[in-house]
Order: C-alpha cells, then sequence, then structure tokens
C-alpha cells in the first residue's frame, strides 16, 4: 500500500500521509535506543522526528482529521519531554568539548558543572524512561497506527499538491520574513537602513544581551520554515533548495549563540558566583564563540534585509514550477526546473550566497 501511494503522490492527501508516516516511523524507530541510553545521538534523532512530525501535523492541520492523540499540543508536549534531556546532552558535549582548552587551574570548575550537570541528566532519564512506557504514549503510537492505516481528510484534501503549496508554505514565510530580530542592532532613517560598519566583541555581547529573546524566537521561526519547505522539496527547483540551506544556517548561527547563554546560565546556577573570575578561559571561549557566530549572523541579517532576497524567497514558493534567483548585481533572474524534478535531481547553478 505505501508503495502504491509513493507512486501517486499527486493530491495534496499523499504528501500530508507521507510526511506524517515518515517522521513518526523516525521517531519510533530510535525509542528502544533511547531506552538504553548508550548514544546522545539516538534522543536526538527521536527528538527530531517527533518535532518533524509536529510540524506535518501543523502545516497539514487544514486537511487533516485527527484524533486528540495526535494534536500539536500533546505531540509539542512529548517532543519537550525529550527536549528537556537533549538540551542536558547539549551543555554536557559542549563542556566536554571546552574541558581540554582550558588550563589546569580552571578544571576544577568544569569537574564541578559536569558533576552537577549528571545528577541533573539522570533525573531527566527518568523522566524520560518513565514517559516512553507510559500508557499515554502507548495510546499516542496506537492512534498514529491507526490513523495510518486508515487515515480521514477534509474533502478538499484531494486537490493537486502544486496548487495549494504557496498557500500551505507562505504563511510561515512570511512570519519569518516579518520578524522583528531582523532589525536587531539596526536604524531606519527615511528609507535607508544603517547598520554597524564595524563590528566588536563589546558591540556583539551587548546586542546579544538585550536582544537574545527575540533571536532565540527568530531562530525558532526559522526552524520551522525549515521543516516546512523540506515538506515539499521535490516539487521545486534549486533556487528553493537553497533558501532551505540558508535557513537552516541561520537556525543553526542563531542556535550555537543561544547554547552558549544557556550554558552560561546553567553555570551561574550551579557555580560559585566568581565563576567568571576563577575560569577566564572558559569565559573567553564562550565569548569567542558567540563573536565568530555573531560575525555570520552579521552577513546573513545583511542579506535578509535586501528587499530582492526576500522577494526571492517568496518567489521561490509561490510557484512550483519558476524559482527565482538573486544575482550579484541585484536583478532577479528566473529558473525554469528542470524535467526530472520529481525524481530529486536538479541542475548546477550559481549558489545563493558564499558557503562557509
Amino acid at each position: 500500500m505505501i508503495q502504491q501511494r509513493h507512486s501517486q503522490t499527486q493530491q495534496l492527501r499523499d504528501w500530508a500521509y507521507l510526511g506524517m508516516e515518515k517522521y513518526f516511523r523516525k521517531a519510533i524507530a530510535y525509542e528502544q535506543k533511547v531506552l538504553t541510553d548508550q548514544d546522545p545521538e539516538d534522543l536526538h534523532q527521536m527528538r527530531v522526528g517527533m518535532r518533524r512530525l509536529r510540524s506535518a501535523v501543523t502545516g497539514f492541520a487544514p486537511i487533516l482529521d485527527l484524533p486528540p492523540q495526535m494534536s500539536n499540543k500533546r505531540i509539542g508536549k512529548m517532543a519537550r519531554i525529550l527536549g528537556e534531556l537533549r538540551d542536558l546532552d547539549v551543555l554536557q558535549e559542549a563542556l566536554q568539548e571546552y574541558q581540554p582548552q582550558v588550563k589546569a587551574k580552571e578544571q576544577p570548575l568544569l569537574e564541578k558543572a559536569l558533576q552537577k550537570l549528571s545528577k541533573r541528566r539522570s533525573k531527566a532519564f527518568k523522566t524520560v524512561k518513565n514517559f516512553l512506557k507510559s500508557k499515554t504514549y502507548k495510546n499516542f503510537k496506537q492512534s498514529v497506527n491507526t490513523w495510518l492505516q486508515e487515515p480521514h481528510y477534509q474533502n478538499w484534501a484531494e486537490l493537486p499538491v502544486n496548487s495549494v503549496l504557496p498557500d500551505l508554505l507562505l504563511p510561515y514565510i512570511n512570519q519569518l520574513l516579518l520578524h522583528p530580530a531582523w532589525w536587531v542592532g539596526v536604524t531606519v532613517e527615511g528609507e535607508k537602513i544603517k547598520r554597524p560598519t564595524r563590528l566588536t566583541l563589546k558591540g556583539a555581547e551587548s546586542q546579544i544581551s538585550q536582544q537574545g529573546e527575540a533571536l532565540h524566537d527568530l531562530r525558532k521561526q526559522a526552524k520551522r520554515v525549515r521543516y516546512q519547505m523540506s515538506l515539499f522539496r521535490q516539487h521545486y527547483g534549486p533556487v528553493y533548495q537553497e533558501y532551505v540551506q540558508e535557513i537552516k544556517q541561520i537556525q543553526e548561527v542563531l542556535g550555537t549563540i543561544q547554547d552558549t547563554l544557556v550554558l552560561e546560565a546553567f553555570l551561574d546556577e550551579v557555580l560559585p558566583s566568581n565563576w567568571r573570575q576563577e575560569g577566564p578561559g572558559l569565559t573567553k571561549l564562550l565569548t569567542k564563540q558567540r563573536y565568530e557566530c555573531w560575525k555570520e549572523w552579521y552577513k546573513l541579517q545583511q542579506r535578509y534585509l535586501n528587499e530582492l532576497v526576500r522577494q526571492g524567497l517568496r518567489q521561490a514558493a509561490i510557484s512550483p514550477l519558476i524559482a527565482i534567483a538573486v544575482t550579484e548585481n541585484n536583478t532577479l533572474v528566473s529558473k525554469d526546473l528542470p524535467e526530472d524534478m520529481n525524481s530529486g535531481k536538479t541542475t548546477n547553478h550559481r549558489h545563493l550566497h558564499n558557503k562557509h
């Protein structure tokens, strides 16, 4: 039955089904490995699967008829339970990465932080373990399997997928482009946009300190857009693919900045108040990593304050048949899709940005 669906995936309902099935299978595939707690990557992959399943539920919500156990709210709650443990793993990985880079006199600080983190992680893992063995989780899996065996949709789910893709994608893209974090550190005088011409460590730290929440929220919106756009990648051409990759870069750069802030908050909580003075090497590493990411963010911010780049992203989503590239001299160029688009192959083209 699944193979037949793959060969006839022209209606919107078919793409909804494929997305729901793919991410559900991805999530539960790691369930037993997560319970053994041998590799943090297993938890990460299960969490990603659950998050993407939630994105599919949200993105296809207008055409889906789902039981309460499969609601966006329920899946979000499950993802957060996994996320609490995953966040601790990220902190642990970061501390272990910094450990060989600091001097011997700072090692006791890191050891103490790792000990505190280990205790907190044990409690979080117990919560995850209990959840994966709970009746709530079993009912969720049963509900999804039942729906996959006999899916229910709204009437207009039989529309051709290409005819409604812009309607599904543009609300997410618009929220991304209208996010206030794009204007962090920016002043507008008339029609002119002014940004700092010289990036300094002090200036970066000041902006991050004041606007950290807004930047973190932009990261979350970028992730939502990326997940939604990824659902339909094979319906679009190379320009669309480049935008997906660029939005991923935005997510990762802002995510690294946020990770350093979360780590500092954790250290403030578990270490003496003077840990920055006692551990100048660690403090410098955290600050340096933020600054390097801030310089990458500066380039991405500049690009997405360009009206033509924003127009290009919207246009890329509007039509699965034509994508728009922004050239170096800020002109728009139409790119017809290759005939083998549905096979997932794309032709070579100039990158939208320089990758690092």
